[in-house]
C-alpha cells in the first residue's frame, strides 16, 4: 500500500480533517485523522490490518494489544492477519489495564497497535500494562505516526503513513490567538 493510496482512503471516507483540534495529548493542531472514518469500513480495516500484519510478522508476536477505545478494531485487524489473538487495554481509574478476562503471560510476546501516534503516550501506558501482566512487548504499529518522526521506542516500531500535521502547546497556539474555536474529536478525555 503506498502513501497516496492510504491517503486517498482517508480522503475518500472523511478521515482527513483540517480546522482547530485539541488532541488527546492536550497539544492544539491544525489537523486531525479520524480513523474510525476509515475502519468503518470493514473492507478497508482489513486491508490496513493486512498492510500492518505484513510490516509486523517477523517481530512473531502471539497477542496483539491495543489501546481502547481507538486501536481496538485496528488490533483487531493486524491479530486476524498475523493469525493470533487481539486484547485491549481500557481505562480503570486513569490507567490502562487489562479487563473483561483478559491476561497476558510471560510466554506471549506482544505487539502493540495503535490508530494514531502522536506523542507516544497511550502506547506507553500500554506496554506498560503488558509488562505488569508479565508479557514481553516485541513491537509497535500504528496506521499513522504524526509524531513528524520523533517518537522513538526500545522495540521496533512501524507505521503505514508518516505525516506531518503542526502541533503546538495550547499557550503558544496561533489558533487560539486568532481566536479560533478549538474541537475536541475522538474519544478520549484531554490528559490535563
Amino acid at each position: 500500500m503506498t502513501r497516496d493510496q492510504l491517503l486517498e482512503c482517508f480522503r475518500r471516507s472523511g478521515a482527513l480533517l483540517e480546522g482547530h483540534f485539541r488532541l488527546s495529548s492536550g497539544l492544539h493542531s491544525t489537523g486531525y485523522l479520524q480513523c474510525a472514518l476509515v475502519l468503518q469500513h470493514p473492507g478497508d480495516a482489513e486491508m490496513l490490518g493486512c498492510a500492518i500484519g505484513e510490516r509486523v510478522r517477523h517481530l512473531r508476536p502471539s497477542v496483539v494489544l491495543s489501546p481502547a477505545l481507538g486501536g481496538v478494531v485496528i488490533g483487531h485487524e493486524v491479530a486476524r492477519a498475523l493469525g493470533v489473538r487481539a486484547v485491549f487495554v481500557e481505562r480503570q481509574d486513569g490507567v490502562f489495564m487489562l479487563r473483561r478476562g483478559f491476561v497476558l503471560s510471560e510466554a506471549d510476546r506482544v505487539l502493540v497497535v495503535e490508530d494514531v501516534l502522536t506523542t507516544g503516550g497511550s502506547t506507553r501506558e500500554t506496554m506498560q500494562a503488558a509488562v505488569a501482566a508479565g508479557a514481553r512487548v516485541v513491537g509497535i504499529a500504528s496506521i499513522v505516526d504524526r509524531s513528524g518522526g520523533v517518537v522513538r521506542f526500545e522495540v521496533p516500531y512501524e507505521a503505514l503513513l508518516d505525516i506531518a500535521l503542526a502541533n503546538y502547546q495550547p499557550d503558544r497556539c496561533p489558533l487560539c490567538a486568532q481566536g479560533l474555536p478549538v474541537v475536541k474529536p475522538g474519544s478520549r478525555p484531554v490528559v490535563a
